[in-house]
């Protein structure tokens, strides 16, 4: 089995340490604040400790535990860091779209204090990650982000390199060429061995690839001897796994030879993945039970490295629920005692407070009560007022003439006369009828199960021989279950367009409909008058109508064209 310290290709790592550890070892220089945060401190020590021994679960526990202690209102230096080292413990354990998130988090804690050196780290990692995970246009972009402020020539250089490396692997190798030769007439680099030669072999591979042999293997083999003379186990790999490539077509037996070097030093670090690609190679250039015994031999490592990869991210999503579990209750019992001490304080004045409301209320109460007492008092003196002005007005306008008119005839006209006296009881049975029907328009109104009988005989009362009203009902409405109010509104709406009709519209006939569904009630009324228009709608009463409908929640849409009859549409929801 694999041992549980994975490593992962050289120049990941490499590229770690180099811009998340060696960068963010400048923790020293975060401002040390007045009141130290000892939580943070010793969570911090126990982390780097842990870190630096390779204990990578325990190291990324103690980075959880310092991030959660930090204030994010100021300590956004600290937390960056402890998320910087979380995304390079989760990027050395293969779990890179975990490693992504904890980089990511790090971004909105970016402000004009942050050093550079924090923000190169976060985009370099971010790179990786997304190169990683085959997302190339991710990865190349949080590299330029990095490289626009990167302050010196080797971190540019660095940060070049793996931008070929992404066109490397996207097999853009002219691109790749353009990026990396003129990187080897750096000083820095130059001066640096393990960047130059991870330079020089990737610009030999590059070569290589276009088809140029012998510039890629010059390249590849400087590369190389760097590797050897400074003993970078780590690059050696890759250079014997570059050269084996170089030899798979032209020389099996040396492409195995180079195939099994790699493989030995991959072994020798540990470092998983360039064994795997190292046995690759040697399944491709061996036959029968030799290849057999690599095949089982990398199916065997690969098993292992996913179950430990898997793990590592298992335990990492653990430590990161736990901690935070741990937290919001930590952070719940001290709001439920800042709560108690409150709720303690509070109810010395909560008997006080509901002391006063109470009185307050019952003063509200009195105060309402003879407020509304004294509202509902005027406005049925109004209503009595508004009842007397109206009968009063009726009577002026539709008997007192008649009333002399007849009184008139009577004491001008010979009554012995069969026909002035036929006259005279006309004129008596008209003034009777046309009082009869102002008694009931201001009779009190049954609601109850005699309501539609006695609003259809309403209807029909302004029957005569020049107008004849058709009444349309197909008795699916369940006026019981209509509201009184509702009911009582409909009758005077109707009421007002009787005498509406008969005073104004000059029609012969007129049509009331009754239409249910499940959400109101239609009433339709039209007739075959001369029609009316707005300015007339007011001085008609009209407006009343509208007033009782709305009062109600109803609508009601007058249809009014001159000389073309009157349309009333009425909906009273149930």
């Amino acid at each position: 089995m694999i041992a549980k310290k994975l490593y992962f290709p050289n120049f990941y790592l490499l590229l770690i340490l180099l811009f998340a550890i060696s960068s963010c070892s400048k923790k020293q220089s975060i401002p040390k604040e007045k009141k130290i945060n000892v939580a943070y401190q010793v969570y911090i020590d126990y982390a780097e400790k842990y870190f630096a021994n390779s204990q990578y679960n325990r190291a990324f526990f103690y980075y959880n535990k310092s991030k959660l202690a930090c204030d994010s209102s100021k300590d956004n230096a600290k937390i960056i860091y402890s998320l910087l080292k979380m995304a390079a413990i989760q990027q050395i354990q293969g779990d890179y779209a975990s490693s992504e998130t904890s980089a990511t988090e790090a971004i909105p804690f970016f402000d004009k204090t942050t050093d550079n050196q924090y923000k190169i780290a976060i985009y370099n990692t971010l790179g990786i990650n997304y190169k990683s995970l085959f997302d190339y246009n991710n990865a190349i972009y949080y590299y330029n982000q990095a490289l626009n402020i990167a302050e010196t020539e080797l971190q540019k250089a660095i940060l070049k390199n793996n931008i070929a490396v992404i066109h490397m692997e996207k097999q853009n190798y002219k691109d790749a060429i353009q990026i990396l030769i003129p990187l080897l007439s750096i000083k820095e680099v130059i001066d640096n061995d393990q960047n130059h030669a991870r330079i020089l072999d990737n610009l030999g591979f590059s070569y290589f690839k276009t088809g140029n042999f012998q510039k890629g293997f010059n390249y590849i083999n400087q590369a190389l001897k760097i590797r050897e003379q400074i003993k970078d186990d780590f690059g050696t790999t890759t250079s014997y796994y570059r050269l084996s490539e170089f030899y798979n077509k032209t020389n099996p037996v040396l492409s195995y030879h180079y195939a099994q070097l790699s493989y030995a030093k991959a072994t020798k670090v540990n470092n998983v993945n360039d064994r795997l690609k190292s046995l690759e190679q040697l399944i491709k250039n061996s036959t029968g039970n030799q290849s057999k015994k690599f095949t089982t031999n990398y199916l065997r490592i690969n098993d292992s490295l996913n179950k430990a990869t898997q793990k590592a991210k298992n335990q990492f999503a653990k430590i990161k629920y736990d901690s935070t579990k741990e937290k919001n209750e930590n952070q719940l019992l001290k709001t439920q005692k800042i709560e108690n001490a409150l709720e303690l304080e509070q109810q010395k004045n909560r008997n006080y407070v509901s002391y006063f409301l109470i009185f307050i209320g019952i003063l509200s109460t009195v105060f309402l009560y003879y407020y509304l007492k004294n509202k509902s008092k005027k406005e049925k003196e109004k209503a009595v007022y508004e009842s007397e002005t109206r009968i009063s007005k009726k009577l002026h306008d539709e008997l007192a003439n008649d009333v002399y008119q007849t009184m008139a005839f009577a004491e001008t006209q010979d009554l012995q006369n069969p026909i002035k006296k036929e006259t005279l009881l006309g004129n008596l049975d008209k003034i009777y009828a046309r009082t009869r029907n102002i008694s009931r328009e201001n009779s009190k109104i049954e609601t109850g199960a005699k309501f539609e009988e006695e609003l259809k005989e309403m209807i029909s009362a302004y029957n005569n021989n020049q107008t004849q009203i058709i009444i349309k009902d197909n008795g699916d409405i369940n006026w019981l279950k209509i509201q009184s109010a509702k009911k009582i509104a409909l009758h005077r709406v109707l009421q007002e367009l009787m005498v509406n009709m008969k005073k104004h519209s000059q029609c012969s006939f007129a049509v009331i409909s009754f239409e249910s569904n499940e959400k109101c009630i239609e009433i339709n009324y039209s007739d075959n008058g001369i029609g009316i228009d707005n300015t007339l709608i007011l001085k008609n009463g009209l407006h009343n109508v509208e007033n009782r409908i709305h009062a109600i929640n109803g609508t009601i849409t007058f249809d009014i064209e001159t000389n073309k009859g009157f349309k009333v549409k009425i909906a009273i929801p149930k």
